[in-house]
């Protein structure tokens, strides 16, 4: 068989009997655009690197748990292992599998154990080896999906591993998160989502879920501010506000009719 039967006859069943893309809340992710780590590195002089795509990601509860490299059933399973590995830690993934249809290599990035296997871990199995204890939070933000503006925008491999990084912490209830990502790198993207997820999971401060927080989106320039807040539109009018400092100055207060506030530091600032 080559790789693509192989997958379609032997890799493809083999996860559906475990439950994957069965189970509710379990997805296989297949398509070449949906699987692509990486467009490629750009090279010096132009052009690009042959992107990064994985064969399988598996996917539940909203959150990509592992990668599943296939190889055709006349190559050792150990062919595709490196690859494997690598997309792993592209993705920032615990969990990774080989196969050839034959035999399943499993590897824990995490603990550095592998071995081969009868059979893929479900989706229960895989979630509690990636996370062990029960969440709440944890739970709640996963239900909400990412807004991808109806399938036009996908986050970037290394924008999805921070916003589910600072969501993990907030759900572990740490109080102060800092992400520090370079110029161009889509911090906007990256608040938005996070904004995103906390709003329609109603989670606040006190932890309750009674109500939509109150988020602040601070910028050190007008223009940032103002494309901070073009860019969160998918919400809903009514629930962002851009608090300008000469407002402020004007009424004597700052407007507190709304969710989202987007404004500069200088707004902060006495006798603005």
């Amino acid at each position: 068989m080559n790789e693509a039967e192989t997958r379609a006859e032997l890799i493809d069943p083999q996860l559906t009997a475990c439950g994957w893309g069965v189970i509710e809340g379990s997805k296989i992710l297949r398509e070449r655009d949906v699987c692509k780590i990486t467009d490629g590195k750009i090279q010096v002089g132009g052009g690009r690197a042959k992107p990064l795509i994985a064969d399988y990601i598996l996917v539940y509860k909203g959150i990509k748990l592992a990668v599943v490299e296939a190889k055709n059933n006349e190559l050792e399973v150990g062919e595709g292992v490196a690859q494997a590995k690598l997309y792993a830690q592209k993705l920032g993934l615990d969990y990774t599998y080989s196969s050839n249809g034959k035999s399943i290599y499993q590897i824990c990035l995490k603990t550095g154990q592998e071995k081969t296997v009868d059979n893929f871990l479900t989706p229960d199995e895989l979630w509690d080896e990636v996370y062990g204890d029960l969440n709440q939070w944890r739970e709640k933000f996963a239900l909400i999906p990412f807004e991808d503006k109806s399938g036009s925008w996908q986050l970037r491999y290394y924008q999805e591993i921070a916003i589910k990084n600072a969501l993990e912490a907030i759900a572990q209830n740490k109080r102060r998160l800092l992400l520090t990502l370079a110029t161009g790198t889509g911090k906007t993207a990256i608040a938005f989502q996070i904004a995103w997820k906390l709003f329609y999971s109603r989670w606040t401060l006190s932890r309750d879920g009674k109500r939509q927080p109150r988020i602040l989106f601070l910028a050190d320039r007008n223009i940032l501010a103002n494309q901070a807040y073009n860019s969160f539109s998918a919400f809903d009018d009514d629930a962002m506000v851009r608090i300008k400092p000469s407002e402020i100055k004007k009424k004597g207060k700052v407007p507190t009719n709304g969710s989202i506030f987007f404004t500069i530091f200088q707004s902060f600032m006495s006798g603005t």
